[in-house]
C-alpha cells in the first residue's frame, strides 16, 4: 500500500481521488454483472441526467463547506428557480434566454441573502440555510399557485436549450452533451478553488477563519462569496434538471441535499472546512448517480440508495476524522 501511495502519479493525482475512480469503475463492473441491463445506452444516459443536475449542486456546495458552513437550501433553491423561470417562459411568454438568466438570477439571489446573513450577521449556517430552504419551497409554490410547470420538449418552440443537456439525432439516439457542459463548469470551479486568491482564502477560512481575520483580510466578503458561488450554481443546476426531465413540481427539492452534500463528503471535502476537492466531487456525484441507476436496474427499491449512499457518506467522515487526528 504505501508503494502505491508514493507512486509518483498517485501523489500527483492524489491517493484518495484515485481510490474513488477505482470505487467508481468497480460499481459499473459489478452492476454490470449482476444486471446485463444495466449496459445498456438508455441507463447511462438516465444515470448522466440526473448525474448533471446533481454535479452543478455539488460544485456549489463544495465552496460552502470548503469555509467550514453549510448549505441545505440548494435543492429547493433549484427548484424555485425552474419554476419561476419556468412560469415566466411557459405563461408569460418571456423570451427563452431571459428565462435562463433568471433561473440564474433567482440562485444568485438567494446565494447573496445566505451569505450576507451568516458572514455579516454570524447567524448558524445550519439554521440560516434551513430557512432558506423553506423560503424557497414557498416562494416557489406561491408563484406558480401551487402547479407543475412543464418546459418545452427540444421539437417544440423555446425547446433549443435542451441541447446544454442533450443533443438528440435524426435517428432518435441521444449524445450526452450536458457532461461536456458540467465538465467545462467543474475546471472552472477547480481553477477558482486551487489557483485564485478567491479559493485561498476560502480554504484558509476553513482552516482557520480567526487567523485569517487577525491578518488583516475582510473574512465576511470571502465567506460571502462562497454562498453566492453555491447560489449560482443551484441556478445553473435548474437549468440542467428541466433540461433533462422537464416537469418540475413545487415544494419539492429538499431530497438533493443530502446527495449533494453526500457526492462532496465521498470526494475528500472536509466537513470541518478547509479541505476541498473538485476533482473529487465530481467522482463523488457519479459514484451516487451510478448507485441510484444500478439499484433500479436490479430491480431494488430507490430506499436502497440511501441506505449505501448513508454507510459510504459515514465511512468518508470516518476516514476525515482519522486523517485529521494523525495530522494533529
Amino acid at each position: 500500500m504505501e508503494k502505491i501511495k508514493n507512486n509518483a502519479l498517485v501523489k500527483k493525482v492524489g491517493f484518495n481521488r484515485v481510490v474513488l475512480f477505482c470505487v467508481l469503475i468497480l460499481m459499473y463492473i459489478v452492476f454490470a454483472i449482476l444486471s446485463p441491463t444495466f449496459l445498456s445506452y438508455n441507463r447511462i444516459l438516465s444515470a448522466l441526467n440526473y448525474a448533471y443536475f446533481l454535479g452543478f449542486l455539488s460544485l456549489g456546495v463544495t465552496f460552502v463547506i470548503a469555509t467550514g458552513g453549510i448549505d441545505f437550501s440548494i435543492g429547493p433553491v433549484m427548484f424555485c428557480a425552474a419554476l419561476i423561470s419556468g412560469s415566466l417562459l411557459t405563461k408569460s411568454g418571456v423570451p427563452l434566454l431571459v428565462c435562463l438568466l433568471v433561473s440564474i438570477l433567482v440562485g444568485t439571489i438567494f446565494g447573496i441573502v445566505n451569505g450576507y446573513l451568516v458572514a455579516y450577521w454570524k447567524m448558524p449556517s445550519f439554521i440560516t440555510s434551513m430557512a432558506s430552504m423553506m423560503l424557497a419551497k414557498g416562494v416557489g409554490s406561491v408563484f406558480t399557485k401551487t402547479q407543475s410547470i412543464s418546459w418545452p420538449q427540444s421539437s417544440q418552440e423555446n425547446g433549443g436549450f435542451r441541447m446544454l443537456v442533450k443533443v438528440t439525432t435524426a435517428s432518435g439516439s441521444q449524445i450526452p452533451t450536458g457532461l461536456i457542459f458540467l465538465l467545462v463548469v467543474a475546471v472552472i470551479c477547480a481553477v477558482i478553488l486551487n489557483k485564485t486568491k478567491i479559493g485561498r482564502y476560502i480554504l484558509c477560512l476553513g482552516s482557520n477563519k480567526e487567523a485569517v481575520r487577525l491578518s488583516g483580510v475582510d473574512v465576511r466578503r470571502w465567506e460571502m462569496l462562497a454562498y453566492i458561488i453555491c447560489g449560482t450554481l443551484a441556478g445553473i443546476a435548474s437549468i440542467a434538471y428541466v433540461g433533462a426531465y422537464t416537469t418540475v413540481q413545487p415544494g419539492l427539492g429538499d431530497t438533493f441535499n443530502n446527495d449533494a452534500i453526500a457526492g462532496c463528503v465521498m470526494g475528500g471535502t472536509s466537513m470541518a472546512g478547509g479541505i476541498a476537492s473538485i476533482s473529487g466531487t465530481f467522482i463523488g456525484v457519479m459514484i451516487i448517480s451510478l448507485l441510484q441507476e444500478g439499484i433500479l436496474a436490479m430491480g431494488f427499491q430507490k430506499d436502497w440508495q440511501y441506505v449505501i449512499t448513508g454507510l459510504i457518506v459515514l465511512a468518508a467522515v470516518y476516514a476525515d476524522v482519522r486523517s485529521r487526528k494523525r495530522k494533529n
